[in-house]
């Protein structure tokens, strides 16, 4: 019996530790994400995507990965600088779940703007690294 719960102890001990590893690689990729949105580095937010990307607007518009990379193409999204706050992050296996509320001021088509949103996005780990499956946006409620 002693052996069962040293072994439950270990086993948890070792959970919980990959688990903040895993919170700790998140909160970076998240970050990593952020300055490719601001820098519109096309290179780097397809890197960090999946093929399958759904990417969901406040608006209620959904795009695939194509159509997302394409409006930093063509300078339909460009964001000049985000302030992410409250950010919470939590793990199931290889995925997270990261919800935050995206605070950011916008140049989309040469026309300056801000935006404050609520967003979930869930990553998968894909090897040694996370790749953003989805995003969904929404308009925090008003107060």
């Amino acid at each position: 019996m002693k052996h069962i719960f040293l072994l439950a102890a270990v086993a948890f001990c070792m959970t919980s530790q990959a688990q903040r590893s895993y919170e700790e690689q998140v909160q970076k990729t998240v970050t990593q994400f952020v300055k490719a949105l601001e820098d519109s580095d096309l290179k780097s937010l397809s890197s960090l995507t999946v093929s399958k990307l759904t990417y969901g607007h406040s608006s209620g518009k959904i795009e695939n990965k194509e159509q997302f990379l394409q409006t930093f193409k063509t300078g339909a999204s460009d964001f000049v600088k985000i302030n992410i706050s409250g950010q919470t992050i939590d793990i199931a296996g290889t995925t997270a779940i990261v919800r935050h509320l995206f605070d950011a001021d916008t140049n989309d088509n040469n026309k300056p703007g801000h935006v404050t949103l609520k967003v979930m996005t869930v990553w998968q780990k894909q090897g040694a690294k996370w790749i953003l499956l989805a995003r969904q946006a929404v308009k925090p409620p008003v107060q």
